[in-house]
């Protein structure tokens, strides 16, 4: 079995290509389907952000070739041009990639806390459609528990940094103050919601939430005291912003040269700013071309990130040798499941407590204890020191509800199956 990750990020490919990598809502459960449909793939998991399209695989017989592909062939791209701008790994070096994802330690913005989520829900979403077995729930789990502990133990989530926060700082830069600045934020998803956060703490003369869901926004709008609009409201309302950030999950771009064209002829060419977070872009790049509107992309936020990364570079230091340890710790169960040492260790123990309690037998024979006594003492004794763990076992998965593993130990222990 090899484990295998393969993927492409903001450090290797620009937003154009990222985009046509990135996988919307309903295609990920599809390309999942047909990931577990192929034999070669024991069990995968996508994650898929605005910054990263990562597939995680354990292969029982496949090559990382075979992975990306899948990728070019699912996305219809030129595998040879995917190929200069993919990276993969395999065996520990994935596992440690994965966990260095998990921690923030690959992002845009070096520790920020939005990934773990995103990869959380990325497992959420294999796990419905089949995608992870017994080697991924231990991997994933581990990961998650390696990010908890890297935040815990090191500093590298000390200060709300994040894409979000990047765009806010950005506004900042721009305006001085946001005091006086009217804000409209596109979008209502966990993103925006960071957005709203941190210019909500700058106090702008108003805020607005546009979204497709209206409810959606108004959930969002209350905690901040923001106005409503919908996406359609948008080229009349499009004037009144100062500071237009995006982040939706639209395949198409919901902003076109011509709308703000408009918006700048009825503003008397007062400038804006926009910020388009999203990947697809939300906002088309012919915007940037109009005098008095400013456009910044996801790629356009890296000089600020650039500026909190000395702070968390130690933090990032000490969270690599915590996520080295790990690696190695489950790279040791790995290895724990090889079937020779796997058959030698079992054999061990039970000779360790054949030994044991036949010592002990032993022992009472020459101190005059009746035979039949130490006999039956001996079987019960070795019945119970066997049946111990099998029995736990057995146990624990009932209580979870676990059926397959129930009956795959039921098989194990040659139990009769009828």
């Amino acid at each position: 079995m090899t484990i295998v990750a393969l993927g492409i990020n903001h450090k290797t490919a620009s937003v154009d290509l990222r985009e046509k990598v990135a996988f919307s809502a309903e295609q990920l459960d599809r390309a999942l389907q047909q990931l577990t449909m192929q034999d070669e793939f024991a069990e995968s998991v996508i994650v898929s952000t605005c910054n990263r399209t990562e597939i995680y695989c354990s292969l029982e017989s496949g090559t990382p070739e075979q992975v990306l592909q899948w990728l070019a062939e699912f996305h219809h791209l030129d595998i040879e041009e995917l190929a200069e701008n993919v990276y993969s790994y395999d065996h520990n070096d994935a596992i440690y990639h994965l966990m260095k994802v998990a921690c923030g330690l690959d992002s845009l913005v070096l520790g920020e806390p939005q990934i773990l989520g995103q990869i959380k829900q990325a497992y959420a979403s294999a796990k419905k459609n089949g995608g992870v077995g017994v080697l991924f729930e231990r991997l994933f789990q581990r990961t998650f528990s390696v990010a908890k502990q890297v935040r815990t133990e090191t500093n590298i989530g000390a200060s709300a940094v994040s894409v979000a926060y990047a765009a806010v700082n950005l506004a900042k830069h721009i305006y001085g103050q946001l005091n006086n600045t009217s804000v409209l934020l596109i979008g209502a998803g966990e993103t925006i919601e960071l957005v709203a956060r941190h210019i909500h703490q700058h106090s702008p003369k108003s805020m607005t939430v546009a979204n497709r869901t209206l409810d959606r926004a108004r959930n969002l709008a209350d905690e901040f005291a923001a106005g409503v609009i919908s996406l359609a409201q948008l080229p009349e309302q499009l004037a009144k912003a100062d500071i237009v950030i995006s982040s939706t999950a639209s395949t198409l771009p919901i902003i076109g040269k011509g709308v703000v064209e408009q918006a700048l002829r009825t503003r008397k060419n007062k400038p804006m700013l926009f910020i388009d977070i999203a990947v697809p872009r939300d906002i088309e790049s012919q915007v940037a071309e109009l005098d008095n509107a400013y456009l910044y992309s996801v790629d356009d936020l890296q000089a600020i990130v650039s500026e909190n990364m000395a702070t968390r570079e130690q933090a990032a230091q000490q969270a690599q040798g915590i996520i080295a340890t790990k690696v190695d710790e489950f790279a040791s169960w790995l290895k724990s499941l090889d079937s020779v040492d796997m058959i030698r260790d079992y054999r061990n123990e039970v000779t360790q407590t054949k030994e044991q309690l036949l010592e002990r037998a032993l022992s009472q024979l020459a101190s005059g204890k009746e035979p039949d006594k130490v006999m039956v003492e001996l079987a019960n004794k070795l019945t119970n020191r066997l049946m111990h763990a099998p029995t736990k076992a057995i146990k624990d998965a009932a209580e979870k509800g676990e059926l397959g593993q129930l009956a795959q130990m039921k098989k194990m222990l040659g139990i009769n199956q009828e």
